[in-house]
């Protein structure tokens, strides 16, 4: 018999042993389920609140002001290399004159600005990053100090500092909880497999009598891990899912109170393949655990 015929004969015995016990199996994977839902619910909750914060801010900017005395062409000339550099999304020309037409009329300044011998304001261009990170504005800021005309930089990135702290800091704590649910979903299938074994034990040693190798009998309970797992992992998806249609109402409400636009978006294809694949691996590994230690030698033991 070739090695995939003895996998797909461990996995139909391991589908009769889920089949026989139907209570048993969706207690074990809802278990599973509620432990992966937890984390993989705060992972979608700091995505779509990164995308809100974002939404809410508007996308960061550099503001490059030119030296008063600096001529228009050279302001252009630097707006016309910084449009190679491939960073940057967008580029924004200020000149003096339009910037103090908007700081009379925006800042009720009109009768100041006509007293004013002449303009006191730079030239400006408005730099818009492509890349949100501050390691990305330190670069672009370094990089614009350098060119001739230049006076100063001014980063828009105090808000993106904190906004990039407190998502690593959500996504360190969701990453410690999904460790933590990880394992004890680990520990679940474990003690299930250990009780798999001890109630076959008379069945296994028989096999092992008849011939039948330590892969061969271990091949169903780790099968049996797998796609309990799965099993979590699909349930827990819909677990998500259900969550997120409760909560899309009250919080589209609380938005619109403040006239925020809000659409809470749940995970994607590839995330919910992730996710069932995530539950599959820990099932398995737990049965891998289990069946080690309680298949010393090719014997189960206590």
């Amino acid at each position: 018999m070739s090695l995939l015929s003895q996998h797909i004969q461990a996995k139909k015995a391991a589908l009769r042993r889920l089949a026989t016990k139907p209570m048993s199996t969706l207690l074990s994977a809802l278990v599973v389920a509620i432990a992966l839902t937890l984390p993989a619910l705060g992972y979608v909750l700091a995505d779509n609140a990164s995308r809100l914060a974002q939404g809410i801010s508007g996308r960061p900017e550099i503001s490059v002001f030119m030296d008063v005395n600096a001529a228009e062409s050279d302001a252009r000339d630097l707006e016309r290399k910084l449009h190679s550099d491939p960073g940057i999304a967008a580029i924004r020309f200020i000149p003096k004159a339009q910037a103090l037409k908007e700081l009379a009329s925006e800042a009720g300044l009109g009768n100041v600005t006509a007293t004013l011998g002449e303009n006191p304001l730079p030239d400006a261009l408005i730099i818009t990053p492509r890349d949100d990170s501050p390691a990305e504005f330190l670069r672009l800021k370094e990089g614009v100090s350098r060119f001739p005309g230049v006076a100063h930089v001014q980063l828009d990135t105090e808000w993106v500092q904190r906004l990039d702290a407190l998502l690593r800091l959500a996504r360190s704590a969701v990453g410690a909880l999904a460790a933590l649910l990880g394992t004890a979903l680990v520990i679940v299938t474990f003690n299930t497999i250990r009780l798999q074994i001890l109630t076959q034990r008379h069945e296994i040693g028989v096999s092992l009598l008849l011939g039948a190798t330590r892969p061969w009998v271990r091949r169903p309970f780790l099968w049996f891990g797998l796609l309990q797992g799965a099993l979590g992992g699909v349930i827990a998806w819909g677990l998500l899912q259900l969550i997120l249609i409760a909560l899309r109402g009250p919080a589209t409400r609380l938005a619109d109170s403040y006239g925020i636009p809000l659409e809470i978006a749940g995970p994607g294809l590839l995330q919910v393949l992730g996710l069932v694949a995530l539950a599959a691996a820990l099932g398995w590994l737990g049965a891998a655990l289990s069946v080690r230690r309680h298949l010393k030698d090719g014997v189960a033991t206590d």
